[in-house]
């Protein structure tokens, strides 16, 4: 089977001083999909910005392990650089054309503007990136420049959130591309609304209170979920 391209062993991250991640061990194969679930605050976009090294997320304890090297200690743009993306789920308004990142980065990723074409951006290019863009336009958007670094680990927080229905359909066909280009995907949603419009998951994983709790097949996961709520996985541990 190899080595996985991505390992996670007994992370634990804080913010202002505050634990939040609690020792997350975490394992994802090149070309593998994962789903990460849990009710609001309990770890998950947090873990997904240490995991980039995003300012005021601080790895205090244990390994980022990527293709075979601990990367804890790195630059933001290093990892970038190894190949790893993060879609945020939450956006800033940037003073740049939309058209001009994503030109930029067809040049440095070696990508096409043809690659994006089912997000349906081209409205959007003249405009100042997520400047008074609505919530779908600025997860199309987001996920746009995802697909254009071409990347070999995708970090995807909550693509599922704040859009309507159309948008999700989107969504999920611009994530299967990157499931085609072999990405491996670290996928973090609170609702699983996302899943049904993925081609393939191969494991969900469940985060209550900073630690990964269950993991396991999503279909099992989700229906418990959807039955009796997050609460039920309080107090395991996977």
């Amino acid at each position: 089977m190899g080595s996985p391209l991505l390992k996670l062993e007994d992370l634990h991250v804080q913010v202002d001083g505050r634990e939040i991640v609690k020792g997350v061990n975490l394992s994802v194969r090149t070309g593998e999909v994962h789903v990460l679930l849990g009710p609001n605050g309990s770890g998950k976009s947090t873990l997904l910005k240490a995991m980039v090294s995003m300012p005021g997320y601080r790895v205090t304890r244990g390994s980022i392990i990527f293709d075979g090297r601990d990367i804890r200690d790195l630059k933001p743009y290093e990892k970038a650089r190894m190949g790893i993306a993060l879609m945020h789920q939450h956006f800033r308004p940037l003073s740049v054309k939309f058209s001009s990142l994503a030109t930029e980065l067809c040049r440095t990723f070696g990508s096409s503007l043809d690659l994006i074409s089912d997000l349906r951006v081209d409205g959007l290019m003249e405009r100042e990136l997520f400047r008074g863009f609505s919530g779908g336009e600025a997860k199309r958007a987001e996920l746009a420049l995802i697909l254009l670094q071409r990347p070999r680990l995708a970090l995807l927080d909550e693509p599922d959130s704040g859009v309507d229905l159309e948008s999700l359909k989107t969504v999920g066909r611009s994530i299967n591309t990157l499931i085609d280009m072999g990405a491996s995907i670290l996928l973090v949603t609170h609702t699983g609304l996302i899943a049904e419009h993925l081609k393939r998951v191969d494991t969900a994983h469940v985060m209550v209170d900073g630690r990964i709790v269950e993991s396991g097949d999503l279909t099992y996961i989700l229906n418990i979920v959807r039955k009796k709520g997050y609460e039920v996985f309080r107090g395991s541990r996977a």
